[in-house]
């Protein structure tokens, strides 16, 4: 039972590339999934997904999204990049939470470096992420001692990242910590921010450098064995006097502000792969009611059943349809596009894990088996609540974007 994805104003490109993410993950992501349910619990997390669903990722031009022609990556439409992005992410979502966030990493930073990279090093760089399919890129942000709070009004100094960087004789040292880095444990390139100015708050003091895999000092401390997106390697890294050369600068002290092209679209694509979780959740569901019998007929035919189903589609329609209004305003880039992609990311979150829930309660039982697989959704969709920043701190900014005269801090000294 498949439930309908399409929109009536597509493109030419962008149906290209709907069907292009759906025929990969009809043919290569499903198949994998089903065959190995319990391959994500691996504790080898190198060993847990095979080289040859990236391989043919990058075979079908799903990897090379956000990569600038010139380098051979694919120059999606600028007008609708964002409305296309999310298109694929609900199809590869829709496949598996964990290679959507792996592939979606690597899309978002290349969109970055795209913007913000001197040209030496984008010819250095994108080049060789082309020529290896298994090759990751990461973006460093989270802290131990703050994340999506961070992002509150309380820009003052000692609200500034811990991990610093210093320029010394044509070198920037970096010292700190990151944490919970999608990408973290095995990325060979890393977008990495550090404060840089101690003096002032961290949205004029921070600065974001390109940090090699194989630097000395970057230390790749652990994987993060999380309950759901499993395929996703989530890492933490220690950067001890890393040093990079002074040409590694990417943005120097307006770092956050300049990221606006990595956050945005990222809100979209975290928010899309969530709807294809829910919308395989649903599929799945639809399926079994219609054959499963309890009780002397088919679930469908019970009245708490058909409720629960329909329920189920209301809420993943609305939520393509902000997800498709937002991605239009980053587009277009209305006023509202920053408080619609956080309400987006919010929407998304809690209504998928909702369905996901919904999901697992229909399937009783079998549910809560890992053989069929909706336990999988619901823990995927459990992790979306906290990625991207969580449901109530977004929430904040939502409110402070709205009203921005009388909404409160939240943040600082009592």
């Amino acid at each position: 039972m498949s439930m309908n994805l399409e929109t009536l104003d597509l493109s030419m490109e962008q149906r290209l590339m709907q069907q292009t993410s759906r025929e990969y993950v009809d043919r290569i992501v499903i198949p994998f999934i089903r065959a190995n349910r319990e391959r994500e619990w691996l504790f080898e997390p190198e060993a847990r997904l095979p080289k040859e669903i990236l391989e043919e990722a990058d075979a079908a031009g799903l990897r090379s999204l956000g990569v600038p022609a010139r380098y051979g990556g694919v120059d999606l439409e600028p007008g609708t990049e964002a409305q296309t992005f999310a298109l694929i992410a609900t199809e590869i979502g829709r496949g598996d939470a964990g290679l959507a966030d792996k592939l979606a990493q690597n899309w978002k930073v290349s969109v970055l470096l795209r913007n913000v990279a001197p040209e030496h090093l984008q010819d250095e760089w994108f080049p060789r992420y082309m020529d290896d399919p298994a090759f990751l890129m990461a973006h460093c942000l989270t802290e131990p001692k703050g994340a999506s709070d961070r992002w509150l009004p309380y820009n003052v100094p000692e609200a500034n990242m811990d991990t610093r960087a210093t320029l010394a004789d044509g070198f920037w040292t970096i010292n700190g910590r990151k944490h919970y880095i999608s990408n973290g444990y095995d990325a060979s390139l890393y977008v990495v921010y550090a404060n840089t100015n101690p003096t002032v708050g961290m949205q004029q003091g921070t600065s974001s450098f390109l940090v090699p895999r194989d630097t000395p000092g970057l230390i790749v401390t652990r994987c993060n064995e999380t309950i759901g997106g499993r395929y996703m390697n989530n890492g933490e890294i220690v950067f001890e006097d890393c040093r990079v050369p002074e040409d590694h600068l990417l943005v120097r002290d307006d770092a956050l502000g300049k990221a606006g092209v990595y956050f945005r679209p990222g809100k979209i694509l975290q928010a899309a792969k969530n709807l294809g979780t829910g919308v395989a959740a649903f599929e799945d569901t639809a399926t079994f009611v219609q054959q499963h019998v309890q009780g002397g007929k088919i679930l469908i035919k019970h009245q708490a059943v058909a409720v629960r189903l329909a329920q189920m589609a209301i809420k993943l329609d609305a939520v393509k349809a902000l997800l498709r209004h937002a991605a239009r305003a980053v587009d277009l880039g209305t006023p509202d596009a920053d408080r619609l992609c956080n309400e987006v990311k919010v929407f998304a979150s809690e209504e998928v894990f909702e369905v996901c829930k919904q999901a697992l309660e229909i399937h009783g039982g079998h549910g809560a088996m890992i053989e069929l697989g909706i336990e999988k959704y619901f823990r995927d969709a459990a992790v979306f609540l906290h990625m991207d920043a969580t449901v109530d701190v977004s929430a904040f900014k939502i409110v402070k974007m709205m009203f921005p005269e009388t909404a409160g801090a939240y943040a600082g000294p009592e």
